[in-house]
């Protein structure tokens, strides 16, 4: 950006110093000789009464004074051929001299002037003053070396001046380049100079304050959050010690079970909403944390005569996810196996390393796969009377871990959900 201004600036003082310099240089020559000719012009001028006397005696003493006089050579043809003052050819241009006719022309190494002095002694004489080139251009170069000195002064005080403003223009464009990717990694706290020049100041203001909004929203977001846990804790207690008074022990151990998962989630809930642009490392072991959570699935399986495969990797297998986001992740799998199958369909879950590090979690069902056309990972969009959220959540889970989800229906099988996660990076 900063080159291009200097370019936008530098382009038209360039041509407005062409078009200003070049005809001022052209009228600076043409001055030189126009003053060289005029003073050769006076010069013959005070020769010619002493020509036109014809008096040699003083004639011939004043032509050489003028010839030494100035670096013209002044020469003085009369009629019957006599050449006093500096040896000169008889040109075309001094014929028409005797002749009584004044011409001019551009010889070799100068110009040529020829004044024709009529009703001298002894017939028609001719005055020849020869201008050399460096008399006409006396002074030129010079002028020439000035006008390009000060060219190259304005030039240079443009880019100056056009340089400073494209200093402050890249440097507060860069500074909110800066400012958004730190709000976009999570630091809302950064902030953008509002007295960016111009319209800049104008975007930065408005981004400092969509900064503010966001931490706003943000924080009334984890209030919310912990406002929700806060209300759903007391009836969990409540289910708590109903389990502890049931008269079958397995009963109540089950029911108490899953009233620990709940209070995993919502504490899970909270650390997330709590974490949310903190950029702290998060790790889990997939392998810990799969076996627990299938373990937690199977006693439910067994209850609806569904048959577990399970192929677990030996641990430890890290991966970029926290142990509450990926036990909702495994949960969210499982659990849609149970929502959208009937009871009795099988289903396999296998964990196994992933290239590059990470973990692969595979979860295939038995049940009748998607229907055509659906996409059960559109959050908010589910076919079988549920929140829809599911599926949406371990593909937020697999993304946020640097992995994907994937979902087909193969041959033989109901639906195979597969997860990719990647490994933490320090």
């Amino acid at each position: 950006m900063r080159g291009r201004i200097l370019l936008l600036v530098a382009a038209p003082v360039l041509l407005v110093l062409i078009g200003f310099a070049v005809p001022l240089a052209v009228l600076l020559r043409q001055v030189a000789e126009d003053s060289a000719v005029s003073a050769a012009t006076t010069q013959a001028q005070a020769l010619t009464p002493a020509v036109a006397a014809g008096d040699r005696a003083v004639l011939v003493p004043t032509v050489q004074d003028a010839d030494a006089r100035d670096a013209s050579d002044v020469s003085v043809f009369l009629g019957d051929g006599t050449v006093l003052g500096a040896p000169a050819p008889l040109s075309p241009v001094v014929r028409l001299g005797l002749l009584g006719t004044s011409a001019q022309t551009d010889a070799h190494g100068g110009r040529e002037l020829v004044f024709a002095v009529s009703g001298a002694a002894g017939g028609n004489a001719a005055i020849r003053v020869f201008v050399p080139d460096a008399e006409l251009t006396r002074g030129v170069t010079r002028s020439w070396l000035l006008l390009g000195g000060l060219s190259l002064v304005l030039t240079a005080g443009g880019l100056l001046l056009a340089d400073r403003l494209a200093r402050s223009l890249v440097d507060a464009t860069t500074d909110l380049s800066e400012v958004s990717g730190q709000l976009a990694r999570g630091d809302l706290s950064a902030r953008a100079d509002p007295g960016a020049p111009a319209e800049l100041g104008v975007v930065a203001g408005a981004l400092n304050g969509l900064a503010g909004r966001i931490a706003e929203l943000l924080r009334e977001e984890r209030e919310n959050v912990a406002d929700l846990a806060h209300r759903v804790r007391t009836p969990l207690t409540a289910l708590r010690l109903d389990a502890e008074a049931l008269r079958d022990p397995d009963e109540g151990a089950r029911i108490s079970a899953g009233v620990d998962g709940v209070q995993r989630a919502v504490t899970g809930a909270i650390e997330q909403a709590r974490r949310r642009g903190g950029g702290t490392l998060r790790s889990a072991d997939a392998a810990a944390v799969v076996a627990e959570r299938v373990e937690f699935w199977r006693v439910l399986a067994e209850d609806t005569d569904r048959a577990v495969t399970t192929t677990l990797a030996a641990g430890p297998l890290p991966v970029a996810c926290a142990p509450g986001d990926l036990e909702a992740c495994v949960d969210a799998v499982l659990g849609n196996v149970f929502a959208h199958t009937p009871d009795g369909t099988a289903f396999e879950v296998e964990l196994s390393p992933r290239a590059g590090g990470g973990a692969r979690i595979v979860v295939v069902d038995h049940g009748a796969g998607l229907p055509p056309g659906a996409d059960p990972t559109s959050r908010g969009v589910s076919g079988g009377g549920s929140t829809g959220l599911g599926l949406d959540i371990a593909r937020r889970t697999a993304e946020q871990a640097g992995g994907a989800l994937t979902l087909s229906s193969p041959p033989g099988a109901g639906l195979r959900v597969e997860l990719e996660l990647a490994a933490p990076v320090a």
